[in-house]
């Protein structure tokens, strides 16, 4: 059923189908993006390591199923990615603080 539903224009599941279509895509503009983007903020292999990242987790979407967290290695692979994303974002939000003296 969820299958027929899938192929249906207009439907939920035909709009989710599509969106996960395009979803590695849109997650390798943002690597591009951020490599430009960042250059004046952030040294050279800080911005590698996050345009991998975002890399990465936009291609484990071609791997999607029915589901992000299944089969396991999946799971692992998105949260090696966002794990990562996350200590990225705190080290420049650390990094972008302004030192003050006490």
């Amino acid at each position: 059923m969820v299958d027929a539903l899938a192929q249906v224009p207009g439907t939920w599941d035909h709009l989710t189908k599509q969106f996960n279509s395009v979803e590695p895509f849109i997650w390798y503009a943002l690597a591009v993006v951020a490599a430009f983007a960042l250059r004046r903020i952030t040294g050279p292999v800080m911005r590698c390591l996050l345009v991998v990242l975002l890399a990465a987790f936009g291609t484990s979407d071609f791997f999607e199923q029915r589901a992000w967290w299944a089969p396991w290695w999946l799971l692992l692979w998105k949260v090696v990615c966002v794990t990562g994303l996350i200590l990225i974002a705190v080290v420049l939000v650390i990094r972008r603080r302004p030192v003050t003296d006490s």
